[in-house]
């Protein structure tokens, strides 16, 4: 349904920066793309960025780009700004960007303490003091693969960093090195410059209580540990002149560390350096917390408008521009400009998600925006310099032009209404197919609107393909099964399985009892629907089903998540077997309402299929709320009360009302043999052909609709 025309009326009403106008309050913060090529801009990079002007957002930042590099610097895939030789480049992506209507500034940093082509390279990192505050390296190693922590040591090439306390002369030379580089940004026509002064690099850190103890001219006081940054950006007004356009990017919270710094902190700070001459600040947060998790504090916040408060604070402090961030999407974007709570709003992984947001939004299709599902994946990649990808959006790190548009029409019979299903009729309509989709269930979405009920934003995933699918007039028919007469009825030209994976039942005695669920069990019995496990519902899960129906719990998921706040149909004591992805987050989801949750992972690992930031925090949530999880654990035998279970030769035993099976998920091509005889050409996506959840479920998906 399409919006009102005066919905985003805030969000898409025009905005200015010091001289700079802009055509709406839309953002795309920097983001690492690791795409330039020994610090110079690459047309992956413009290719990159361009797609997100074209898509109508208004203000464009480059992602953090170093200004005395190679020093100073985090990656060789980051662009640099210490010479001359990347003003070409910086201008290639200017004319890019303007030539349709966006605006474009430069983040431009000082990496300090974790300036990983110093460590790796033999130089000491620059800090305001030493010693540094104490981090505790081995929380890294929670929750954190082998595989993982052997690419993250590539950064530095397994070496730990040097710390080295900056001299004045040391800190002028930055100053000149932040001026320089403002120069070359300006001389390739960029609107402007973002003076990165958050998320733990230099400047940062000066402004940090806990991180600078100095008691020379830039410590023991707000405006000494602010002088690093007024002088930075007061020599680039000085320099630049008043029509550049000069943000500040400041931390408006530090978290996991004693005396760090605050929001009200922040707004002394944002104060000061709008005296000496900042056109707009720019709120976000930092952990020093030194562990995984805490980088779901900060930079890379978890819950919805994590940091709106810092810049509502910040906002009260200054008369220029405030710009917030911190997981916001379109409808809160809304909200915060229009009370008052910032003047532009940054929604980067939503960005990424979905270059067209704001073109969507400005002809009313907000229910045509691709959502960022919160699942890391993007940033994760940042950790060892890799090219972000996302789960929903298959083009993105892909090198994937835009889907062109078929040679000729070919009619298209998608089996299954999944992730994989949905995004391969989404992709293959968008180029001129005919496309057909039949759902063996009475709605769309597969195990992705069944786990909506845990990670509500996989639902909204599931809308936005439903509404593409509508907008494309694909004949979409549910509650049809797939059998070879009704598809060779169909006559296609090709024909797509997507018909997702097969549970199986583990080899332990009991795993057939009532209170033994699997996930189809769970399935049905929260929508009302048919078994499809593998065997005939028992009694006890017959009476559960009888009353999750008598309770309203039917295919209408709004009321699903209300009436699960207050009940779920499991004891009090429940037993989840498998510790991955689908095994943590009903773990956690059950130990939230109230239910001791016992997990028992074979591996050594948990939830491996997840990207590592969100396995940090959803591991962490659910020990919070009390989840026992136990790794290298064989269930060897289920009863009516409890579960036992052997860890190496010593056997164990917790207590289970309820057991739930998240484990034993296998690819699934049987319908591919059954209907061989009904097309000439067939493929399988999805959980069908390899287990991947949504992001391979989309990305396969993807592929094959744009190919056929």
């Amino acid at each position: 349904m399409a919006c009102v025309p005066d919905q985003f009326q805030h969000l898409l009403s025009p905005g200015r920066i010091g001289s700079v106008a802009i055509r709406n309050r839309i953002v795309l913060p920097a983001m690492d793309q690791n795409n330039c090529d020994d610090g110079l801009v690459t047309d992956r990079t413009i290719a990159h960025y361009e797609a997100r002007a074209r898509g109508g957002a208004g203000l464009l930042i480059l992602e953090t780009s170093a200004v005395a590099y190679p020093y100073g610097s985090t990656s060789r895939h980051q662009p640099a700004l210490s010479h001359d030789g990347v003003v070409d480049g910086l201008r290639r992506l200017a004319d890019a960007v303007h030539a349709h209507g966006a605006r474009m500034v430069v983040q431009a940093c000082h990496h300090g303490k974790v300036s990983s082509l110093d460590t790796a390279e033999g130089r000491p990192v620059l800090v305001p003091s030493v010693p540094i505050p104490p981090i505790d390296r081995q929380a890294m190693l929670l929750d954190t693969t082998v595989d993982e922590l052997m690419a993250m040591a590539t950064m530095t090439g397994g070496k730990f960093p040097e710390h080295e306390e900056a001299s004045v002369e040391r800190l002028e030379r930055v100053v000149s090195c932040f001026t320089d580089a403002a120069a070359r940004i300006q001389a390739a026509g960029m609107d402007g410059i973002e003076v990165h002064a958050a998320h733990g690099y230099l400047i940062s850190t000066f402004l940090s209580p806990a991180w600078n103890r100095r008691t020379d001219a830039y410590g023991g006081t707000t405006v000494g540990r602010a002088k690093l940054l007024v002088d930075v950006v007061a020599s680039i007004r000085k320099r630049c002149g008043p029509d550049f356009a000069l943000i500040v990017r400041l931390d408006g919270n530090e978290y996991g560390v004693q005396d760090g710094t605050t929001p009200e902190l922040a707004a002394e700070y944002a104060r000061l350096a709008v005296a000496a001459g900042a056109d707009a600040i720019h709120v976000s947060a930092h952990s020093s917390a030194g562990s995984g998790v805490g980088f779901t504090d900060g930079p890379l916040p978890w819950q919805s408008c994590q940091y709106e408060g810092f810049a509502r604070t910040v906002k009260a402090a200054v008369d220029v521009p405030v710009i917030a961030v911190g997981r916001i999407q379109p409808a809160d974007a809304e909200r915060i400009i229009g009370s008052g709570g910032s003047d532009f709003v940054s929604m980067g992984r939503q960005l990424l998600a979905d270059p067209d947001m704001a073109a969507r939004l400005t002809v009313g299709r907000p229910d045509l925006v691709r959502p960022c599902i919160n699942c890391f994946v993007c940033v994760a990649q940042n950790f060892w310099n890799g090219r972000p990808v996302c789960a929903v959006n298959a083009q993105l790190g892909s090198d994937l032009p835009e889907p062109e548009t078929a040679d000729r029409q070919r009619h298209l019979v998608v089996v299954g209404g999944g992730p994989a299903g949905l995004e391969c009729a989404r992709t293959a309509a968008g180029r001129g197919h005919r496309v057909t989709l039949l759902e063996k269930e009475s709605r769309l979405g597969g195990t992705a609107w069944f786990s909506s009920l845990t990670t509500p934003l996989n639902g909204d995933l599931v809308s936005y393909l439903e509404a593409s699918l509508h907008e494309l007039g694909v004949d979409v028919r549910c509650g049809v099964t797939a059998d070879e007469a009704t598809v060779a009825d169909l006559e296609p030209d090709v024909l797509v399985v997507a018909t997702g994976a097969r549970r199986i039942r583990p080899d332990v005695p009991g795993s057939d009892m009532p209170h033994v669920l699997s996930g189809d069990d769970l399935r049905s019995l929260l929508t009302g629907g048919g078994d499809r496990g593998e065997r005939t519902p028992g009694p006890g899960t017959r009476i559960l089903l009888a009353a999750g129906r008598a309770l309203g719990l039917t295919s209408d998921m709004g009321r699903i998540r209300s009436l699960s706040r207050i009940w779920m149909p499991v004891g009090r004591s429940v037993v989840v077997i498998g510790g991955g992805l689908v095994g943590t987050e009903l773990a956690e989801f059950l130990a939230e309402r109230g239910r001791s949750v016992t997990v028992l992972e074979e591996g050594q690992d948990l939830a491996p299929e997840m990207a590592h930031p969100r396995r940090w925090r959803a591991l962490h949530e659910a020990r919070r709320h009390g989840v026992a999880f136990h790794t290298g654990a064989v269930p060897t035998s289920i009863t009516e009360r409890r579960v036992t279970y052997r860890v190496g030769t010593v056997d164990h035993e917790v207590a289970a009302d309820t057991v739930l099976l998240a484990a034993g998920v296998h690819t699934d091509r049987s319908l591919v043999e059954r209907l061989r005889g009904t097309c000439g050409e067939i493929h399988v996506i999805g959980d069908a052909d390899k287990v991947g959840y949504i992001e391979g479920a989309v990305r396969s998906g993807h592929l094959i609709g744009r190919t056929i």
